[in-house]
């Protein structure tokens, strides 16, 4: 008999010779140290199968699964962003997380940054990320909510590169996710404003059309959904949806 795994909501997949292979998976930069532990235990509990990733900007992989390039999952930082690829999915994604934005700034807090209205302040340099990445879109709302029309220095491809702007000294802040401030804490500290409430992101997962191989595909996406995976997630700073 195969065995089984857990999965959301309490629910069980079949587990033995049909769960093998390569599973590659399509995932939004702000997943890569969370995804990277949880396909490590998905590997741990299915010996006979591989997880390989591309982290980059949602909508960078959007557009390279709309060109055709071979992904079996994708896990992107918006709603919107997914949609972009809902015509070669064969379920409806799921939301399993929520992320919201901080103001990275160095460690200590050299300029004493307290709130978005300081980002626009005579010699602060703020790197974004572009408005078509789902960091960049939701910097725009909170900015929008809080009044503060500023202009960036840089804006960049993805949430880890706008992150190490601030770690490089390049800048003196960026607007990014709280969960890749959390992770390195070492290097930046985290600013909290009330605005990101404004500009909240889901997190959907969905298994592809044309995956090479979905049963696999949809045993990693049950195991994100699990118990496991979610406390994974929780413990990298991610929201519950």
């Amino acid at each position: 008999m195969a065995g089984l795994v857990g999965c959301g909501a309490g629910q069980t997949v079949p587990q033995g010779d049909a769960v093998t292979g390569d599973v590659t998976v399509f995932a939004a930069a702000s997943l890569t140290e969370p995804f990277t532990r949880i396909g490590e235990d998905f590997e741990a509990a299915n010996p006979g199968v591989r997880v390989t990733y591309s982290f980059a900007g949602s909508s960078t992989l959007a557009a390279q699964i709309d060109q055709g390039a071979p992904a079996d999952v994708f896990a992107a930082a918006s709603p919107d962003t997914m949609t972009t690829v809902t015509d070669s999915h064969d379920h409806d994604p799921k939301v399993f997380v929520r992320n919201r934005l901080v103001i990275a700034v160095p460690d200590g807090n050299p300029n004493g940054v307290s709130g978005l209205a300081d980002l626009d302040r005579p010699g602060v340099k703020v790197a974004l990320c572009a408005a078509q990445v789902p960091c960049g879109a939701a910097a725009v709302r909170a900015l929008a909510a809080a009044g503060v029309d500023l202009t960036p220095v840089t804006l960049e491809r993805d949430v880890r590169a706008a992150l190490s702007k601030v770690r490089l000294g390049e800048v003196d802040a960026a607007l990014v996710y709280r969960t890749d401030a959390q992770a390195v804490a070492a290097d930046v500290d985290g600013i909290e404003f009330p605005e990101s409430a404004s500009a909240i992101n889901d997190y959907p997962i969905v298994v592809l059309g044309n995956a090479p191989n979905k049963p696999a595909a949809r045993a990693f996406v049950d195991h994100v959904l699990s118990d496991a995976g979610q406390a994974v997630l929780a413990a990298a700073g991610f929201q519950a949806p």
